[in-house]
C-alpha cells in the first residue's frame, strides 16, 4: 500500500503502467512457449508410458513442467530485464535536459548478450514454478471434473489461481534475487558478483524474510495471469471444435511416437 502511494505521489497514474510495453510485448511469446511445451511434453511422456494423459504420473508432469519453464525463459527474461529497467529509471530524478529510457534504448545499450543477463537466475525461478504449477494445476482439475467428463470454467479459474498462489509465493525468493541482479546498479548500492553472492548479501544485511518482499502484490498479479491465461486456453480449444482438438492430439500423439522411434533407434 505504501509503494501505490509513493508511486502515485510522484509519478501518478501512468507510473504504474511504467514497463508495460515490453511486458505486452514478451507475455504473448512467454505464455505461447510454455503451455505449447508442456502440452506437448506431457503428450510426448503420456505415450511413453503407455497412458492417457490425464492419468501421467506427477514425476513426468514435474519433468514436462520443468521443461516448459526451461524454454521460456528465451522470452521471459530480455522482457523482464528491459521492464524491470523503465521502472526502476521512473524512480530516478532526471538532470536538466536528460530523457527517460524508452525500450528499445535499453535494448540497444545492453545489447543481445546484456539481455539474456541474469538468466539462470530467471531459471531458477521459472523451472521450479512450472515444476509445482502444471502438476497441481492439473490434479486439481481432475478432481474437479463433473460427472460428464468435463471440467467448468470455473474449476479451470480456481484450479490456475491456487495453483498460481502456491508457485508464485513459493519461487519468491528467486524472483527477489533474479530482480537484483537484472537492476543495473546505482552508485554506493552493491554490485553482486551471481546468484550466491546476492543470495549471501540478503540474508545477511536484511534477513531471511528480505528473500520473500513482495509476495502478496506478486502473487495476486501471477496467479489471476495463469489463471486466465488458463481459461482463454480452454475456451479456444471448445471453440474450435472436438473434431480441430481431436486432430490436435492426433498430431501431437503421432509426433510423440515418432520421437519415441528416433529415440529407439
Amino acid at each position: 500500500v505504501d509503494c501505490f502511494r509513493q508511486v502515485i505521489a510522484k509519478e501518478g497514474v501512468r507510473g504504474l503502467y511504467r514497463g508495460i510495453v515490453p511486458n505486452l510485448v514478451g507475455i504473448t511469446p512467454e505464455k505461447a512457449i510454455k503451455l505449447a511445451v508442456n502440452d506437448f511434453a506431457r503428450e510426448y511422456l503420456a505415450v511413453k508410458t503407455n497412458v492417457s494423459e490425464d492419468k501421467l504420473a506427477i514425476q513426468y508432469g514435474m519433468v514436462a513442467g520443468a521443461t516448459a519453464g526451461f524454454c521460456q525463459v528465451i522470452a521471459t527474461n530480455p522482457m523482464e530485464i528491459v521492464k524491470i529497467q523503465m521502472q526502476v529509471a521512473g524512480t530516478q530524478k532526471l538532470e536538466p535536459g536528460e530523457q527517460r529510457p524508452t525500450a528499445m534504448g535499453i535494448v540497444r545499450s545492453l545489447g543481445l548478450r546484456g539481455l539474456y543477463r541474469g538468466t539462470p537466475a530467471t531459471l531458477l525461478r521459472d523451472v521450479p514454478f512450472s515444476i509445482m504449477f502444471f502438476p497441481l494445476n492439473s490434479f486439481l482439475k481432475l478432481h474437479g471434473t463433473g460427472e460428464d467428463g468435463k471440467v467448468s470454467f470455473s474449476v479451470v479459474l480456481g484450479a490456475g489461481l491456487v495453483s498460481g498462489v502456491v508457485a508464485a509465493s513459493a519461487v519468491t525468493p528467486a524472483d527477489v534475487i533474479k530482480t537484483r541482479l537484472q537492476v543495473a546498479s546505482k552508485p554506493g548500492e552493491p554490485v553482486y558478483r551471481g546468484i550466491a553472492d546476492c543470495f549471501q548479501h540478503i540474508v545477511r544485511n536484511e534477513g531471511v524474510t528480505a528473500l520473500f518482499k513482495g509476495v502478496v502484490p506478486r502473487s495476486l498479479i501471477v496467479a489471476p495471469m495463469f489463471a486466465i491465461a488458463l481459461v482463454v486456453y480452454e475456451l479456444q480449444q471448445r471453440l474450435l471444435g472436438s473434431s480441430t482438438t481431436e486432430s490436435g492430439s492426433n498430431h501431437a500423439a503421432t509426433s510423440a511416437h515418432v520421437l519415441m522411434l528416433d529415440d529407439k533407434k
